[in-house]
């Protein structure tokens, strides 16, 4: 089997190969883009993929644009942080979703349902009506959440996509945006503004000083007070959640 991997978030990347790995045995071949461009330069290269695995947010634009732009013609199994709601017409045209986080279990009843309906290898092609539809839904429902953080220093200016930033810690009027590879950002913006243009599905303000990004928590532990311990990817130091937040925590957690 081959498959087109849309996902511009390297942890949920990463979690998604290794349940492919188990579920199809090292037997599979895939391509991955975190780009809408990169996703129509797969397509338009090659017409040979049997299934596509989407996220809808990637870090160009959304998978709709891509699908409005390049006629697809074998089916999706979206793979989003979406409400569901959002997907129920999906359902009724044999689309398959997972919300994020999903389980193995998940995942493998979407594949089990792809072998059922596709076994025979047909190939169909997605009405472009329906993804109209899907694409105003998008943009009713959706609020803009930053991307990418500019971030300045006496040298030079760059962008910092959010994806990439695993804890964020307040410094008196700025904060520091620690990536997942351990690498501190200085950003000119006190975290109570920051957390307001930060995804909510994603990001999570623990205490009055720290916000953790959900795909970057490796393990947490109990703490006394009722606080938790959260190992946090990218830095050494543990974070702590405060009393008064963790039972909001903890909710939050069960909801994603």
């Amino acid at each position: 089997m081959i498959l087109l991997i849309l996902e511009d978030e390297i942890p949920a990347f990463e979690k998604l190969q290794a349940h492919l790995k188990v579920y199809f045995k090292n037997e599979l071949h895939f391509d991955w883009a975190r780009t809408v461009s990169e996703a129509k330069d797969h397509l338009l290269q090659d017409d040979r993929y049997d299934l596509i695995l989407a996220d809808i947010e990637l870090l160009d634009g959304n998978s709709f644009d891509l699908f409005k732009e390049v006629t697809i013609r074998c089916p999706i199994i979206f793979c989003s942080a979406y409400d569901k709601y959002l997907f129920e017409a999906f359902k009724s045209n044999g689309i398959a979703y997972l919300l994020k986080p999903y389980t193995h279990e998940e995942l493998c009843a979407a594949f089990a349902k792809y072998e059922v309906l596709f076994k025979d290898t047909v190939r169909i092609e997605i009405d472009p009506d329906i993804m109209s539809q899907f694409r105003e839904l998008l943009h009713q429902t959706r609020k803009d959440y930053k991307d990418r953080l500019v971030i300045k220093n006496t040298k030079s200016v760059y962008l910092l996509n959010t994806v990439d930033v695993s804890l964020i810690m307040a410094k008196g009027t700025f904060c520091k945006c620690i990536d997942h590879k351990g690498k501190t950002h200085l950003l000119s913006q006190s975290i109570g503004v920051l957390v307001e243009k930060l995804n909510p599905r994603v990001f999570f303000r623990i205490n009055r000083s720290q916000i953790v990004n959900i795909g970057f928590i490796e393990s947490m532990e109990h703490y006394f007070k009722n606080r938790l311990s959260l190992q946090i990817k990218g830095t050494e130091k543990r974070a702590i959640t405060s009393s008064e937040v963790t039972p909001r925590f903890r909710a939050w957690l069960e909801s994603q």
